[in-house]
């Protein structure tokens, strides 16, 4: 045996274990606690989770199994997809599908343009008024939107936009919340890259596109999905201003499933799995995105 194997320390058999049983910051865990989180997960999972488990293996059941037997069956006995191509035949449901995808994706594109412009603007730039500005969007998130229908219902009937998806979408073009969320984003940077590109002969533009835009991408994945799941969900303003059956939106149509006095549950878990599918999409394809959105701000080598 060599001198450095006699001298270097051996590490005892439970020092791996308690690496494992660390938290982020190296902090040791005891078991008990750690079996408590879990269990907390557990419980939060069941609850987020839950519902929409029940209404997909709901839409998954034919027409002879009991929905309601005691105690209840998560599993389908026979799984079957007809459920989805009744829906298909019972209301246009890709049509009001479409219908949605149009107003959703506007929606998407106002909010992050218009949000960003704003919310560097109030950032980054020097003027009067930028505090009351501020202070503004800041109360616009306290006014409640059952508060303001009927104004904003009068407006559209005075543009000339009642039942059209142009109504839909205009009232949340810029939401106050995405707008504050970009100006947070935007004062997380740095002011040095601005000033060395000023110093180089850029102009505002220039700036705002090539170097503070770049920067904030994590914040636009949080506004695009926040903008998207709130113009696909959205209920009431769409019932209130559509009256053409050829221009709902994909909420108002499913609500065609329920009939006055009877419905097929069937039915409806199928049209809610179509209507949360998309939303699914879209949190999976920009959710690296979405979790950096807090830490934004960072300079990029």
């Amino acid at each position: 045996m060599t001198v450095p194997e006699k001298v270097r320390p051996r590490r005892p058999a439970t020092a791996a274990r308690e690496r494992r049983l660390t938290d982020e910051h190296g902090r040791r865990v005891r078991p008990r606690e750690l079996l408590w989180r879990y269990l907390l997960l557990l419980v939060v999972l069941a609850l987020t989770a839950g519902p929409f488990l029940w209404q997909l293996s709901t839409s998954l059941k034919g027409p002879t199994e009991d929905i309601y037997s005691s105690p209840p069956r998560l599993l389908p006995g026979h799984p079957t997809l007809r459920n989805y191509a009744r829906v298909a035949d019972t209301i246009p449901v890709w049509d009001y599908a479409l219908n949605s995808l149009k107003v959703a994706t506007a929606n998407v594109v106002t909010n992050c343009a218009g949000s960003a412009l704003a919310g560097y603007a109030l950032a980054r730039l020097r003027y009067r008024g930028r505090r009351a500005t501020t202070l503004v969007f800041v109360l616009a998130m306290l006014v409640p939107v059952e508060g303001i229908v009927i104004a904003q219902f009068t407006t559209m009937r005075e543009l000339g936009l009642n039942n059209t998806l142009i109504g839909v979408v205009l009232p949340g073009a810029v939401g106050a919340m995405n707008v504050l969320l970009m100006r947070g984003a935007f004062r997380a940077l740095p002011h040095e890259p601005d000033e060395a590109a000023y110093v180089d002969g850029a102009n505002v533009w220039q700036r705002f596109l090539r170097i503070a835009l770049p920067s904030v991408k994590g914040t636009l994945a949080v506004v695009a999905i926040f903008s998207f799941m709130g113009a696909w969900d959205d209920f009431l303003w769409p019932l209130i201003v559509l009256s053409d059956p050829s221009k709902f939106t994909l909420t108002i149509g499913l609500n065609h499933l329920h009939g006055t006095f009877a419905g097929d549950e069937r039915l409806v878990a199928a049209g809610t799995i179509i209507a949360v599918a998309p939303l699914i999409v879209l949190f999976a394809c920009l959710q690296r995105y979405f979790f950096r959105g807090v830490g934004e701000g960072a300079v990029k080598g």
